[in-house]
């Protein structure tokens, strides 16, 4: 019979209680009030009784009777961490200091002469870590307050200089440590939990090291052919010595790194291995070793906390319970708006946000966290995006998977991001009551954009995934491309227009995305960051680092404003409204002025900066600055436009009559006459139009241009009359 768990307010001691359950979204949000309580306050929690479904999930235990619960709940405390009942989980804290390294770290540039250690049968070593089995037990049965409390592991340990290793602490990941000998040890991470696969994301704690000693570490297991540990990636080493001493936090180390097939496998799976060789910074110290920068459940809720108390974040932004996890942890939901000026029932549309569905993406939580640094702050952008939209954010999809070290899945040893279309309420609460409060959303608001966070193991720079149809929308605002394109201008640096992909794969029709959009939300998009770094512009060949994560947050928000023009009398008004077309008979092309191809400079209208403390800050926006943000990429309203979608300049047009076409012009994004490229003879005609409008060569003026000039491009007839439209240069 499982035992109850039991459910507890607070964490260590703080449990905040956050306002009163309004009833609208637009609602003036009620002040939020906080208490600290030096005794956590228990309360009953019916035990979970386990039963198999025969009409959902055949193979999959659920609870009998989840939390009933969606964003119209109050987050009236911030719960205890509960863990699986098997896991065995340390007492001592762990925690981490937020550093940026003073300039970018460069990738890992590969020798020729790293070494390739084979894999060593237990036999030929001694174990000294051994953590439990994920599949030891078939399924979930019931959780308990911050797992069990460990017997000391410490294995076969006759030397005094032998490594000590631990990970059975939230996030941590590691299943068994082989020492091959002094300074060399073989390291097996543990699979996601009621599974016997996914093996990617590792974070665990090393103590008792001599330093200046080269030592190897060798992980065995990992699944995925093609990684980024071949392309540059380093591991990440965190020194408590050097964050007490000189206030360092994570950084790249390793050296003779190597990403290599090995000769183990298991249940048909061949397995690859990653060695690297490093010294420690000091003698006794305690280090971490991650595959990204951690970013915990216990980090989300003390952020919340932080936000519930501050007097002013807490009047627009109102944290509520979604549902209860598998183990019984809160999902929280975020409604960020502000409070309606008296008189002006405005209605706004909704912007939707989710992260860390997949657990081991942990970058996708601190470009959450970026975004929420921004859309919570009080810059003039701020402002106007929170008078513009109402925001519903989920934070972090799957808390259960985050707190036991998951790599994918879930405690149901299932990827939450392929059961959108489940009806399995009891199995994957979190996806189901997400789904259905964006179905409620879409009832009181026009959605304006769903965009569901990720992180990338394959992939190099920040990209997006949309969804497009053969037969797309004539209106601007409705096409996919327009959102990352603006994305892409606004941090060129890093996000990559052309890496982004629209088409939907039959394997992804489970995906957040696919689903939200055959819903009827048209900007519908998966946000990926690589867990490495980036290849454009100045920011080649180096990592990312956790501010860089964050900005991608605040670009999102800077490419939201772009996204919108601001009109004095009718308040904020998307594109579509612009681009609609009175006479659908008249055609011209509209240019819009925005990077394709990726440079080193950035080119957003209003740039981001970096105060004293190193955060990036936007200046106010005024109203001017305002209508000036798509000044460049929106046609005056007096012009008559139609056009069936946009392309990106082809490649086959970089050169007319044997001359190249500016570098400019090779970045511009624009409408094109006549029909959509995907149909390959109408783009042909459309190409040799083109080239016949141009001058020949002997009667081309001999002007030379400057990258900073403008472009002016000949108009049809029918809009002679009216100004010319231009690039501008970014």
């Amino acid at each position: 019979m499982p035992r109850p768990a039991a459910r507890a307010a607070g964490r260590d001691g703080e449990s905040p209680a956050v306002g009163e359950e309004g009833s609208s979204d637009e609602d003036p949000p009620n002040s939020f009030v906080t208490e600290a309580s030096q005794s956590a306050v228990c309360c009953s929690y019916r035990a979970k009784q386990i039963l198999l479904s025969s009409d959902l999930e055949t193979v999959v235990p659920h609870p009998q009777e989840p939390q009933n619960l969606d964003d119209s709940s109050p987050a009236s405390q911030f719960s205890l961490v509960y863990w699986p009942h098997q896991c065995e989980v340390i007492r001592d804290r762990v925690e981490h200091i937020d550093w940026i390294p003073t300039t970018p770290e460069p990738l890992y540039t590969p020798t020729g002469l790293e070494m390739m250690p084979p894999y060593q049968t237990p036999d030929k070593g001694t174990v000294i870590y051994l953590g439990e089995e994920a599949n030891k037990n078939s399924c979930f049965m019931y959780s308990r307050v911050r797992g069990l409390c460990p017997l000391k592991q410490i294995l076969s340990q006759k030397e005094d200089n032998t490594l000590i290793f631990e990970a059975r602490f939230e996030s941590g990941n590691l299943q068994k440590v082989v020492k091959v000998n002094e300074f060399e040890y073989q390291l097996t991470l543990r699979t996601d939990l009621y599974t016997s696969r996914h093996t990617q994301w590792y974070y665990f704690q090393v103590s008792n090291m001599q330093a200046g000693m080269p030592y190897r570490f060798t992980i065995v297991n990992f699944t995925n052919r093609n990684s980024l540990y071949k392309r540059g990636l380093r591991p990440l080493l965190y020194s408590e010595a050097d964050a007490k001493k000189h206030k360092v936090g994570w950084r790249r180390t390793g050296n003779e790194i190597k990403y290599y097939k090995n000769n183990a496998g298991q249940g048909g799976h061949q397995y690859f291995s990653l060695t690297w060789t490093f010294q420690f910074p000091h003698d006794l110290d305690t280090c971490y070793f991650a595959h990204c920068y951690p970013y915990t459940y216990s980090n989300l809720q003390e952020y919340l906390v932080a936000v519930s108390k501050d007097p002013v974040k807490s009047t627009f932004c109102k944290i509520h319970i979604l549902c209860h996890s598998l183990a019984g942890n809160i999902v929280y939901v975020l409604t960020i708006t502000n409070p309606p000026e008296s008189g002006k029932g405005t209605k706004r549309k909704a912007v939707i946000l989710t992260a860390r569905v997949h657990p081991g993406e942990t970058n996708s939580s601190w470009i959450m966290k970026g975004f929420l640094d921004y859309i919570l702050g009080n810059s003039g952008t701020a402002q106007l995006l929170r008078d513009s939209f109402v925001f519903k954010v989920v934070p972090m999809l799957n808390p259960d998977g985050v707190i036991v070290g998951n790599h994918r899945c879930s405690l149901t040893g299932q990827d939450l991001n392929r059961k959108y279309r489940s009806n399995g309420k009891k199995c994957y609460p979190s996806i189901w009551y997400t789904r259905n409060m964006i179905k409620r959303v879409m009832g009181e608001h026009d959605v304006f954009l769903y965009c569901d966070i990720h992180g990338h193991n394959g992939k190099k720079n920040v990209f997006m995934y949309g969804c497009e149809r053969k037969q797309q929308a004539k209106s601007p605002y409705m096409h996919p491309h327009v959102f990352p394109l603006l994305l892409s201008k606004s941090c060129p640096d890093k996000f990559s227009f052309t890496d982004c992909r629209f088409r939907v794969r039959k394997s992804k029709e489970g995906t957040g995305r696919v689903v939200m959009w055959k819903m009827g939300i048209n900007n519908s998009y998966t946000l990926e960051a690589s867990i490495c770094g980036s290849k454009l512009g100045c920011r080649q060949s180096t990592h990312f680092d956790m501010k860089d994560l964050e900005s991608i947050g605040q670009h999102f928000c800077v490419a939201l404003l772009d996204y919108c023009v601001h009109n004095e009398t009718q308040g904020v008004e998307t594109q579509h409204k612009i681009f609609q077309v009175p006479d659908p008979v008249k055609k011209v092309k509209l240019p819009i002025a925005a990077s394709a191809k990726q440079v080193g400079g950035d080119s957003s209208s209003e740039s981001l900066t970096r105060d004293g403390k190193g955060n990036h800050e936007k200046p106010s926006v005024s109203q001017e600055a305002r209508k000036s943000v798509c000044h460049d990429m929106i046609p005056s309203t007096r012009e008559n436009v139609c056009s069936s979608s946009f392309n990106l300049v082809s490649q086959k047009m970089k050169k007319h009559n044997s001359k190249s076409v500016s570098k400019s012009a090779e970045k511009t994004f624009q409408y094109l006459k006549g029909h959509d490229r995907s149909t390959k003879n109408n783009s042909k005609q459309e190409e040799r139009k083109m080239k016949e409008r141009l001058p020949s060569k002997s009667t081309r003026p001999k002007k030379t241009r400057t990258a900073s000039q403008d472009i002016n491009f000949g108009k049809s007839k029918s809009c002679q009359a009216q100004d010319t439209p231009q690039f501008s240069v970014p």
